[in-house]
């Protein structure tokens, strides 16, 4: 298919579930202030469709790994002098997705004994801060595209742009690679929507509500899942057999995990109203939550088999559009998948009246589902070898042309 022709089809497709994901979760948060809605319903509903909006906007990725190995963008018709860099493509490792639950519960042992051992308030308060200000720099990119894509172009044009490159003399497991460039280039729109994220970010901080609480949440799901790769199936499958561990332990064999949950006043979880009522004494309503992890990782694996799905249909890299139409057996079978393993949850949960590690039934489920896909369609070779790890297959292949160099000597 030619660039031309694919760029016709995708400005008559829009994808009809891509909008209704979209208006479910406007609809949901506005409609939970004034209507009860069973808080599992209110869940399933909003969790698959941060899910689905989430995982078609990391199709972003295609192209930006496509730039990264080398490709042009045929479309792309600024000037060589004018265009920006490239950007920065990175995946998670092997030996990452292996630490990543030992890192997690280091993590989560300090943030427990430091609601412990110091004031909770304090502590509440620099958490809050910190998460403020990463709520507002994702907000801020959700909002963004969404202002510059109205009709009104004025949006779009350059407002401001400098270049700040700060070099480091730091180790690179402490301070990144040198030199740190904290470039700003922002459009109309950009900045309209950072003042709009600010606003809801000070709203948060002042009044701690529920409904600033899932804006700040919903946008870290939707962009965490956007902007990040797991390279490959087998990392994949390594983090969440990982993390199916990690949750059970902190879950069933401590009170840590819990005891976090409820304890940080933080936008690291969705709240479901369970009551519209406040508690005469408390003034508070009755809430349940569920942690973005059991959201965003899952969310990732998702992610990368609706990029292997683009990969088998031959989905072109440019232009990149969220709305192109191409078969989706992998995504919407281990997405089906993702919703039995949390409707399994939310029925233990209720029948035996405790908490449950969401992902000791979620990895199963996403795994299964996903494997079971592959077996079907003859595919496992093929879902194995698929990689996204663009710099590390340059550096393989070197390595094979320098043995191959030195067996010919």
């Amino acid at each position: 298919m030619t660039n031309s022709a694919a760029e016709s089809m995708t400005k008559q497709c829009t994808n009809p579930l891509l909008l209704l994901s979209n208006t479910t979760i406007l609809i949901l948060w506005i409609s939970s202030q004034f209507i009860l809605i069973p808080y599992v319903v209110h869940l399933l509903l909003l969790v698959i469709s941060i899910l689905y909006t989430a995982c078609h906007s990391s199709l972003i990725l295609r192209q930006e790994q496509a730039l990264c190995r080398g490709e042009i963008d045929p479309n792309d018709e600024t000037p060589e002098g004018e265009k920006p860099p490239l950007p920065f493509s990175e995946t998670l490792r092997t030996e990452d997705a292996m630490q990543f639950p030992i890192v997690g519960s280091i993590a989560l042992f300090s943030l427990y004994c430091a609601l412990k051992f110091f004031d909770k308030e304090t502590v509440n308060f620099i958490l809050s801060a910190y998460f403020g200000l990463m709520g507002c720099v994702a907000v801020a990119g959700v909002l963004s595209p969404l202002i510059s894509s109205t009709p009104c172009g004025t949006f779009k044009k350059r407002m401001f742009a400098k270049e700040i490159i700060i070099p480091h003399k730091l180790p690179a497991f402490i301070g990144g690679e040198s030199p740190w460039d904290l470039s700003l280039d922002f459009t109309l729109g950009g900045f309209v929507a950072f003042l709009l994220s600010a606003g809801v970010t000070g709203l948060y901080l002042y009044k701690k509500h529920w409904t600033m609480n899932n804006i700040l949440g919903i946008c870290f799901c939707i962009k965490g899942v956007e902007k990040f790769s797991l390279g490959t199936y087998k990392i994949g499958a390594i983090l969440l057999i990982g993390l199916f561990f990690y949750d059970i332990f902190w879950v069933f064999g401590t009170e840590v995990m819990v005891t976090v949950a409820k304890s940080i006043d933080g936008p690291i979880k969705i709240l479901f109203p369970r009551t519209l009522t406040p508690d005469l004494i408390t003034g508070k309503i009755e809430l349940s939550l569920l942690g973005l992890g059991d959201i965003v990782i899952p969310g990732f694996f998702l992610a990368i088999l609706l990029r292997f799905d683009a990969h088998n249909a031959k989905v072109p890299y440019f232009p990149n559009d969220i709305h192109y139409p191409f078969p989706k057996p992998y995504f919407h079978t281990t997405l089906f998948g993702y919703f039995m393993g949390m409707v399994t949850t939310m029925f233990i949960m209720i029948k035996f009246g405790a908490a449950q590690p969401a992902l000791l039934y979620l990895v199963p489920a996403c795994l299964g589902s996903s494997l079971l896909v592959a077996v079907v369609r003859g595919e496992v070779k093929e879902l194995f070898a698929y990689s996204e790890e663009v710099e590390e297959e340059e550096e393989g292949e070197g390595v094979e042309v320098k043995e191959e160099t030195k067996k010919d000597k």
